[in-house]
């Protein structure tokens, strides 16, 4: 009893140390926060919008954009080359289908994202030339959250939108994975691999809470833009309303002073008599 006890302190003990658990911990009330955004709910409750799902699109294409090409450019580096999955995990060729689906041959024209996406690529950048080993951070965040939700998700926003066919939403599939559950150990366990400082530990952690910040902002940004479009389109109505009203308004006037005019005269006609 006291040998498997002490095998089962040792296993807790280990997996403490293990990186995907040590993430996991730091980010729990950052997941929570990203999952309680309206833009999250959206889908939760099966009532995203095409227009929240296009401006989803545009900002993950550029995210994944600067990711994937930062992977690409420390591919053999020691802190991204374990985790390293190309066939596997890239996004960006599914994405792109899906824009030219929804916006047109000419969809790179047409893509719009706010100011948090902006600052989330550009930190991608930064990392990728400066601490590439921090990449592990974002590339768990997103590519593990995309695979865990991917076929749910991709089931909710097809009914949620009307979408007859599957066309559209090829960034939530993953053809070179057969099994999830099996490629998320097996990543999980490239990750713990990763031999990093005690101080390149902790920057990793605090740039997994980071990215969970990033994800937060772009989609309470995205949110933003979509209320504000909307706020104008209503303010643009009450003024059509507005003016249409004020056009059937003068007319009525005219009417009721010429009546008046009339009365006032026949009256005086009637006084004079």
């Amino acid at each position: 009893m006291e040998t498997e006890r002490k095998t089962q302190t040792a296993t807790e003990q280990n997996a403490d140390r293990d990186l995907s658990e040590q993430i996991k911990k730091v980010t729990k009330e950052s997941h929570v926060r990203a999952e309680s955004t309206e833009l999250m709910l959206s889908f939760q409750r099966g009532k995203v919008t095409l227009p929240q799902y296009k401006l989803l699109l545009c900002s993950l294409y550029e995210i994944y954009k600067a990711l994937e090409e930062e992977m690409d450019r420390n591919s053999s580096h020691a802190g991204v080359a374990p985790i390293y999955f190309p066939s596997e995990l890239a996004r960006l060729e599914f994405i792109e289908k899906d824009l030219e689906f929804f916006y047109g041959t000419n969809w790179r024209e047409k893509i719009v994202v706010p100011a948090a996406t902006e600052r989330y690529c550009h930190r991608l950048r930064q990392i990728g030339k400066e601490n590439p080993e921090f990449l592990v951070a974002h590339a768990y965040t997103r590519y593990l959250g995309d695979l865990s939700g991917g076929q749910v998700l991709g089931r909710i926003a097809q009914k949620s939108m009307g979408l007859k066919t599957s066309e559209g939403l090829s960034f939530f599939t993953f053809p070179g994975v057969s099994s999830p559950n099996l490629f998320k150990q097996l990543y999980r366990s490239r990750m713990n691999s990763v031999e990093l400082t005690e101080e390149q530990r902790n920057g990793v952690l605090e740039e997994a809470v980071r990215a969970f910040e990033f994800n937060i902002q772009v989609f309470d940004d995205i949110q933003k833009m979509l209320d504000v479009t909307e706020n104008k389109l209503q303010n643009s109505l009450t003024d059509y309303k507005s003016g249409q009203a004020n056009t059937l308004h003068v007319p009525l006037i005219r009417m009721v002073l010429g009546l008046f005019v009339a009365l006032a005269t026949v009256s005086m006609g009637l006084y004079a008599l």
